[in-house]
């Protein structure tokens, strides 16, 4: 637009001054230039990862121009806005439930929709992220926060970041912003809040030890009284085997007996000493009569 500004007035000079000297070159040589300058004004580039947005006289046309060299109208501009993925970084302070401050580090990846530049440039302008963007993930952040109380937020960081970038997709989704991606990049907790956070994780860590060792020990117990049970029913089976294999070698031995067996067993012990009645006991005892005295009289 500048260009083909200048291209008119240097063709009017050029005018001017042919009026004035009546001279043609001069005419001429204006007229070349000021030609010049239409054509370079009619020609405009838009870099990688840019998308143009043309603009007639402050009237946003519907339609935009993708990165390269392109031809316009010379009294139209090219406002070039970055399409490419942008990242932000933002601190932010805000109140849990139960009214405990945190401390949060947030990180946004986003992204203009290419086809509707010129609806974001028409409606917001090129200063989208402290209009639109830097707002809205404020208060994305705070309604997220204050759904959960501080000590949900600890176990729960994935599902608020969650929560978070739901709520700012669909703010962002009316302006033709498109949320890639976010992440909790720290979350940041009074010192009174972080002390009793790790006073209860201290006493559920002892009590669960506690009740651990107390397991372990019932476990033990009902070992030793599982052994000593084996150890029982090995004795008792013990002992009845061999009563039963008593039982029944005396009853071979008793199936085995006869009258022939035991006075020959009877036979074969004896001394061959005759038995012998005694009187009396003890030391005063005195034989009455020996058996063997009455078979040798006899004899």
């Amino acid at each position: 637009m500048t260009l083909f500004i200048v291209a008119i007035l240097v063709l009017l000079g050029g005018i001017i001054a042919y009026l004035a000297s009546k001279k043609g070159f001069v005419a001429a040589i204006a007229l070349v230039i000021a030609a010049a300058l239409c054509v370079l004004s009619c020609v405009t580039t838009v870099p990688t990862g840019h998308t143009g947005v043309v603009t007639t006289f402050g009237h946003v046309e519907n339609f935009t121009l993708d990165a390269g060299v392109h031809m316009v109208k010379p009294w139209q501009q090219v406002v070039k806005m970055d399409n490419r993925v942008q990242k932000q970084t933002v601190k932010l302070a805000c109140f849990s439930s139960d009214i405990q401050e945190v401390n949060m580090a947030y990180t946004i990846n986003y992204q203009i929709r290419k086809a509707d530049a010129m609806t974001l440039y028409s409606t917001v302008g090129v200063a989208y992220y402290d209009t639109v963007v830097s707002p809205n993930i404020a208060e994305a952040v705070k309604v997220a926060t204050a759904r959960y109380t501080a000590e949900e937020l600890v176990g729960m960081r994935d599902e608020l970041a969650n929560a978070i970038e739901l709520i700012l997709s669909e703010k962002l989704e009316q302006y033709n912003i498109e949320v890639v991606s976010t992440s909790i990049e720290d979350m940041d907790f009074t010192d009174a809040f972080t002390d009793a956070v790790e006073a209860k994780q201290v006493a559920q860590q002892n009590k669960l030890k506690a009740q651990t060792e107390a397991e372990q020990r019932v476990i033990e117990a009902n070992a030793a009284a599982e052994v000593k049970k084996v150890q029982a029913d090995a004795e008792a089976y013990e002992v009845l085997a061999r009563a039963e294999a008593e039982a029944e070698a005396n009853r071979k031995i008793s199936e085995s007996l006869t009258r022939d067996l035991i006075d020959y067993n009877y036979a074969q012990n004896w001394d061959g000493r005759l038995p012998s009645i005694l009187s009396g006991q003890g030391q005063s005892s005195a034989v009455i009569v020996n058996a063997g005295d009455l078979i040798g009289g006899e004899e």
